[in-house]
């Protein structure tokens, strides 16, 4: 029971994250924007992607945070979604690579990673 719990609390750590950084932190500086830029659109321009594209996955990327909430109710949902948003996370480290950032800006897509990765090690047990 207690692997729910913690299951639980790692969907919605995952949720949380996801929703601020898209709608309350889209337009704002922050420590871990790539190549120092000061919004999410000046982030994907130094990663070299378009304001469609940008959109395209901030949306895929909100969609499996909701999914991830949503598999607490629908089980079999948990390892594609937490697995798809592990992908995602791990684009992410590779775009701050990509930009020559220092470790530090990868920190929260890894541990987003390393909490999809908790998840999927979760369900599976």
């Amino acid at each position: 029971m207690i692997t729910f719990y913690l299951a639980v609390f790692l969907k919605a750590a995952i949720f949380i994250t996801i929703f601020n950084v898209w709608f309350f932190r889209f337009n704002k500086p922050t420590p871990y924007r790539g190549g120092g830029a000061k919004s999410m659109k000046d982030e994907f321009e130094v990663y070299g992607i378009s304001n469609p594209m940008m959109y395209i996955i901030g949306a895929i990327k909100i969609l499996l945070a909701a999914a991830l909430v949503a598999s607490i109710w629908y089980p079999d949902i948990t390892i594609p979604a937490a697995s798809a948003m592990a992908i995602f996370m791990l684009g992410a480290i590779a775009m701050h690579f990509k930009a020559n950032d220092p470790s530090i800006r990868s920190f929260p897509a890894l541990t987003l990673l390393l909490l999809c990765v908790g998840i999927i090690i979760l369900t599976m047990f």
